[in-house]
């Protein structure tokens, strides 16, 4: 009886990620996600027709990034036009999503090679103006920003969960009694770790530039960054809060690409695969609950790995904000994981930003490049959605 096939990462790539109505802002969305298709394939052997199928993620998908991005993006690429392409919106969990839906078209034969990603730029994120219920309407309309959390909102949704995505970090860290030092500390934290790996050069061969814009590095990171100097900004949530735009991830634009593939197609793509996608997880909450998510669906993606968190030498961790983040890390801990200094050891999204569509790839790579350089057999990527879900992939470097 022959074995089942498994999917492996075999490259990832992303362009630096810009803050917003910055470097990027002059790009559109649809050519940053082409330029990391181009720059993925041009990493292997792989003749593009034999790309079974292209799925990006993307949260938005109001302005340029319209009418199925990833179709957009695979064709800007230069893919031959054989070659179909689906977008996955699960806000900032959609391009891990798509990794995840590639890595399951893998396993089940449907496909051999499925170039996975996403793309966000939360700067050219249009303004909307929902159609009038009848004709020629002689009140006036108001246009509505698409760039982050809820927007046209049903009435029906209860209250409590429709509050902005800062007024539930708020509720969570007063639930989990997560103070403003701690949070500010981990918010220095990532900005010394981004730094540091960008100078060591971890991030060169995950990192492409973008046509026509100079910018080399994640536009956000701060070296300078301290709990001191964190700890002066002002609450933007509360009066009395402790959420600030130095502890939670900043709005930003980019776009990510990771290869998934099959063993059998390693010869033909020109490269051994970096890592196995060992396990899958996805949980829900409620709506307002969002940031706890990963916790459950990490132990679900472990579960399906048959590991535990005992043998996880590694974790990346979408920082949507710091207090998110540690609630997260804190009930891993007391589930077996060894060590808080295992999560995010080269940054995350407070530094290095979370162009939302793009993130779930960004942390996918840069945890299956942390698992190799660092020789760890097993690894975790985590993200926590808005609307109350979080994803998470278990990957296996088998070279460990």
């Amino acid at each position: 009886m022959s074995t089942p096939p498994q999917a492996h990462v075999y490259t990832a790539v992303r362009t630096p990620f810009g803050r917003f109505g910055g470097a990027l802002a002059t790009s559109r969305p649809d050519d940053l996600a082409a330029g990391v298709l181009a720059a993925a394939l041009a990493r292997t052997d792989l003749d593009p027709a034999e790309v079974d199928e292209v799925v990006l993620g993307n949260a938005n998908g109001a302005g340029e990034d319209n009418r199925n991005v990833a179709r957009m993006a695979a064709l800007l690429a230069g893919l031959p036009v054989s070659v179909p392409g689906s977008t996955v919106n699960r806000l900032c969990g959609s391009s891990l999503d798509a990794a995840m839906i590639g890595s399951r078209a893998i396993e089940t034969g449907d496909a051999e090679v499925v170039l996975t990603g996403g793309v966000e730029s939360m700067t050219r994120a249009p303004w909307v103006l929902p159609k009038p219920e009848r004709a020629f309407p002689a009140g006036n309309a108001e246009l509505v920003s698409t760039t982050l959390g809820w927007r046209l909102v049903n009435p029906r949704m209860p209250a409590e969960w429709t509050v902005s995505l800062g007024e539930s970090n708020e509720q969570l860290q007063e639930l989990h009694d997560v103070p403003r030092d701690r949070q500010d500390a981990f918010a220095a934290r990532s900005h010394q770790l981004a730094h540091a790996a960008w100078e060591a050069g971890f991030y060169d061969d995950l990192v492409v530039p973008v046509d026509g814009v100079d910018l080399a590095r994640d536009e956000g990171i701060r070296p300078d960054a301290t709990p001191e100097s964190l700890g002066a900004l002002k609450p933007s949530f509360r009066p009395d809060g402790t959420i600030t735009a130095g502890n939670a991830s900043p709005l930003s634009d980019g776009a990510s690409a990771v290869l998934l593939g099959s063993r059998a197609a390693a010869d033909r793509i020109g490269r051994d695969p970096v890592a196995r996608i060992a396990g899958r997880g996805t949980h829900a909450v409620e709506p307002h609950r969002f940031g706890y998510a990963p916790v459950e669906a990490a132990n679900k993606a472990l579960a399906r790995a048959g590991i535990g968190w005992a043998d996880v030498g590694v974790v990346e961790l979408n920082e949507a904000f710091a207090v998110q983040s540690l609630v997260c890390v804190d009930a891993w801990l007391a589930q077996g994981l060894r060590d808080p200094e295992v999560v995010n050891t080269r940054g995350g999204a407070i530094a290095l930003g979370h162009p939302l569509g793009a993130s779930g790839g960004r942390v996918l790579g840069t945890l299956a490049a942390a698992m190799r350089s660092d020789g760890h057999r097993w690894g975790v990527a985590a993200i926590c959605i808005g609307v109350g879900q979080g994803l998470a992939v278990v990957l296996e470097n088998e070279q460990a």
